[in-house]
C-alpha cells in the first residue's frame, strides 16, 4: 500500500477454506482492487499446534502469492483465541470472571494477566513476528483483536488491584472516605481485610475496580506493542482494531448486533497511546434501517483520540440476513467511512464460513465462493478508488463541536440507572445522533484527551463524574466565550462516585443558572407539547432563562431546559430526555451562540454532510442520500466539482441524488 493510496482490504483465513484456492482467491480481489488482507489474528492452532511447535505453512503461502499479486498484508497477532493445548496445560488460563471460571471454547475468555499465558503469547508473537516482518509484502501488524478485559475477577488482578489502592490512597482509612465504606459496614481496619471484589455492593469501589480492568486491557495492548517492536521495520505500523459497545438486534442468535456506542471493557483513549495506526472495526444495521450514524460515531471517536486519520480493519460485506446491502449501500458504506477520516476499509470476511460458530456471518463471496451483487459492487468501489482516491486519502477534519465521551461515567450508569430502558451510551446517541443529523460534526472526545480550546461547544451527554479540576476546566471554558451544552445526570458525583452534598449541578450550577434537588419520573409531563420519557429533573432557574417548562399540573412551576449567559459564553442544561426534535432547536440556538453557521446546516438528515481539506489543499464535500427515496437540493457552495462524475455545479444549482447514493464535491 503506497503512501498515499486508500486502503481497500479483506480479511483472508485460508486455513478455513474448504479447498486450496488461494491464486483463484487473490484474482478475484485484484479485480475487485483490493489491495490489503489481513491474516493470522485468529489461528493460533495452527500457527502453533502442539506446545512449542510452530507451523507458518499457511504464512508462507500467503506471503509468497501475495508478492506475486502486488498485494499488501496486516499480520495480526494470534492471542485472543488460545488454543486447546494451552488450556489443558494450565487450567488457570481461562478467566475467572463474574459467572465464575469459562471453560474452553469461545475466543476472549482469557486471563490475560495469567504467567502461563503471558509466556506462551509472548513465545509466538516472537515467532510469528521474526517470521514475517521483513517480508516486502508486510506493511504493519495488528496486535490482538478487539481487545477488553473480559470481566477479569481472578486472583492475580485483585492482588494488584489491592496494590493499586494502597499505592492510591495510602491508609484504609483515606480508602474508607473516598467511597463512604462505613456503609453497610462495608469498612476496613487493614489491608488484609480488604474482600473479595465479586461481592462488592459499593458502586464507587466497582468502578473503581473497572477502571483498573481497563487499565489492565492497555497495558496488555502495549505489552503486545513493545514486543512487535523489537522486530518489525521503522515503515510498519502497528495498529489495534478498537471496537464500542455490541447493541443486539434480540436474544434469538447469539452474535446478532452493531457497533452503537462508548465500549465498556477498555479506554480507547489509554489503549491507543501505544498504536502507531489507529484502526477501528464498524458494524451497523443497513437495508432500511442504514442510517450512517453508526459510521459516523464509530470514526468520529477513533479519529479523535489522536486527531488523526484512521483505518477500518473490519466492516461489513453482507453478514446477517438482515445486513445484505441493497444496491448502492455496500458503496455508500465504503464513502462514509472515508468521509469520517477513513484511510482505507477493510471487509470481514472475504469468503463465508463452511463451518463453525460464525458460518452465517457472510462475507464478500457467499458459500459458493463466486461472484455476486454484492463483490460486483465492490468491484465498482475498487475501481473508483483507483481514479479518485488520491483526492480522498488523508482528509483532514477541523471540528468546532466537542462530544465528550466517559468510561466512569458509563459505569456509574450501570450502577445507579436513571431507567432500566435507557443506558448511558443511549445518552450520549441520543445526543450525538441529533448533532449528526444536523450536518453539525463533532469530535468525540474521551474527557482525558479535552483541550477546550481546540472547541467553541462542548456537548456533555450525562457525565456524571467530574473531579474538581475538570469542571474548573469547563467553568474558565465558557467564561472565556465557549458554549456549554450538558444533559441531566451531568457533574453530580466526584471521580468516586460519592454524590457532591452541595448544590446541583456541583460546581457549575452558576455557570448554568439554576439548580435542582429532586427529579422525577416525567409521567404525563411534556416540554414544548411533546412527550418525555425516562427522567426530569425540576430546575429552579437563578438568573437563567428558562426555554421550556414543564407542562404538568405539579411540575409546571420549573423549568425542563435553560440557556444561561455567563462570563463572556453561554451554558445550556437539558434537564429531561426529550424527543429528539427539541433536542434539535437547543443544540441550533447554542450552534448560532457559537457562531457556528456551516452551510451543510441547510440539509438535514437524510442528506448528510460530512466534510474536511485533502492534502492538495481543497475543501471537500461527501454528500450523502441515506434513503430509498431520490434527493434533490440546493447547491450551498460557490464552485465545486463532483469527483465521481467530473460535473460542475455552482451556488443555486439544484442537486439531484439517487437513492442510496451520494456526491463527493472538491471546492474549485
Amino acid at each position: 500500500m503506497k503512501k498515499d493510496q486508500l486502503m481497500f482490504g479483506t480479511a483472508y483465513y485460508p486455513e478455513y477454506m474448504p479447498c486450496d484456492r488461494i491464486e483463484k482467491d487473490f484474482l478475484m480481489m485484484k479485480k475487485a482492487g483490493i489491495n490489503t488482507i489481513r491474516v493470522a489474528e485468529s489461528t493460533w492452532s495452527t500457527l502453533e499446534p502442539r506446545d512449542g511447535e510452530f507451523d507458518f505453512t499457511f504464512i508462507d503461502s500467503i506471503l509468497k502469492e501475495a508478492e506475486k499479486a502486488g498485494l499488501w498484508v496486516i499480520v495480526g497477532t494470534p492471542t485472543y483465541a488460545v488454543p486447546s493445548w494451552l488450556a489443558q496445560k494450565d487450567p488457570d488460563v481461562m478467566v475467572i470472571n463474574s459467572k465464575g471460571r469459562e471453560k474452553y471454547g469461545r475466543r476472549q475468555i482469557f486471563d490475560l494477566l495469567n504467567p502461563t499465558f503471558r509466556f506462551h503469547a509472548e513465545r509466538v508473537i516472537r515467532e510469528l513476528i521474526s517470521h514475517t516482518a521483513q517480508h516486502s509484502s508486510v506493511i504493519g501488524f495488528q496486535i490482538d483483536n478487539e481487545t477488553k478485559h473480559y470481566d477479569n475477577k481472578g486472583k492475580e488482578i485483585q492482588r494488584l488491584f489491592i496494590e493499586y489502592l494502597k499505592e492510591k490512597f495510602e491508609t484504609p482509612e483515606r480508602l474508607n472516605a473516598a467511597f463512604c465504606l462505613p456503609y453497610w459496614s462495608n469498612s476496613i481496619a487493614d489491608w488484609e481485610q480488604f474482600p473479595d471484589i465479586t461481592g462488592c455492593i459499593n458502586g464507587g469501589l466497582a468502578g473503581e475496580f473497572e477502571k483498573f480492568q481497563r487499565q489492565t486491557a492497555s497495558e496488555y495492548l502495549k505489552w503486545q506493542a513493545d514486543i512487535v517492536r523489537e522486530y518489525k521495520k521503522e515503515e510498519q505500523f502497528i495498529t489495534h482494531n478498537l471496537d464500542f459497545e455490541w447493541r443486539k438486534f434480540g436474544a434469538d442468535i447469539a452474535q446478532d448486533g452493531y457497533s452503537y456506542g462508548v465500549q465498556p471493557g477498555i479506554n480507547h483513549y489509554e489503549a491507543a497511546k501505544c498504536l502507531t495506526k489507529l484502526g477501528a472495526d464498524i458494524y451497523h444495521p443497513t437495508q432500511d434501517e442504514l442510517t450512517g450514524a453508526e459510521i459516523g460515531f464509530g470514526g468520529d471517536s477513533i479519529r479523535s483520540l489522536k486527531y488523526e486519520n484512521y483505518l477500518i480493519l473490519e466492516c461489513q460485506a453482507q453478514a446477517f440476513k438482515y445486513w445484505t446491502p441493497y444496491p448502492g449501500q455496500l458503496r455508500l458504506q465504503a464513502y462514509s467511512h472515508l468521509a469520517s477520516g477513513a484511510d482505507g476499509i477493510s471487509y470481514w470476511n472475504w469468503h463465508s464460513i463452511h463451518n463453525g460458530f460464525e458460518t452465517y456471518w457472510k462475507g464478500l463471496l457467499s458459500h459458493d465462493l463466486e461472484e455476486n451483487p454484492t463483490y460486483d459492487e465492490a468491484c465498482r468501489i475498487g475501481r473508483e478508488w483507483s481514479e479518485i482516491g488520491a483526492h480522498l486519502i488523508h482528509l483532514e477534519k477541523t471540528n468546532q463541536t466537542a462530544l465528550l465521551v466517559d468510561n466512569h461515567s458509563m459505569t456509574s450508569f450501570q450502577w445507579f440507572p436513571v431507567d432500566k430502558d435507557l443506558s448511558y451510551n443511549d445518552v450520549v446517541r441520543w445526543m450525538y445522533d441529533s448533532l449528526y443529523e444536523m450536518n453539525i460534526e463533532c469530535d468525540v472526545v474521551d474527557v482525558n484527551g479535552l483541550d477546550p480550546n481546540k472547541y467553541k461547544i462542548i456537548v456533555t451527554p450525562a457525565l456524571y463524574c467530574a473531579t474538581e479540576e475538570f469542571l474548573e476546566k469547563l467553568d474558565m471554558f465558557v467564561k472565556r466565550g465557549g458554549v456549554l451544552v450538558s444533559s441531566f445526570k451531568s457533574f453530580v458525583a466526584d471521580e468516586y462516585f460519592s454524590v457532591y452534598a452541595d448544590t446541583q449541578p456541583h460546581r457549575l450550577h452558576e455557570c448554568f443558572g439554576m439548580s435542582y434537588n429532586q427529579f422525577t419520573e416525567p409521567g404525563k409531563a411534556k416540554i414544548k407539547n411533546t412527550p418525555l420519557k425516562y427522567f426530569a429533573e425540576l430546575l429552579t432557574v437563578k438568573g437563567a432563562e428558562s426555554l421550556a417548562d414543564y407542562e404538568h399540573k405539579y411540575w409546571g412551576k420549573y423549568a425542563g431546559i435553560t440557556r444561561n449567559a455567563y462570563g463572556c459564553g453561554t451554558a445550556y442544561y437539558i434537564g429531561c430526555y426529550t424527543e429528539k426534535t427539541v433536542l434539535k432547536e437547543i443544540l441550533k440556538r447554542a450552534a448560532a451562540d457559537a457562531g457556528i453557521r456551516e452551510k451543510s446546516m441547510e440539509y438535514e438528515w437524510p442528506v448528510i454532510v460530512r466534510q474536511g481539506k485533502n492534502k492538495y489543499g481543497k475543501q471537500i464535500h461527501y454528500v450523502l442520500n441515506y434513503s430509498e427515496e431520490e434527493q434533490k437540493i440546493r447547491c450551498v457552495w460557490k464552485k465545486v466539482k463532483d469527483l465521481l462524475t467530473g460535473e460542475l455545479c455552482q451556488e443555486g444549482d439544484t442537486i439531484v441524488i439517487t437513492d442510496w447514493d451520494l456526491k463527493i464535491f472538491e471546492e474549485v
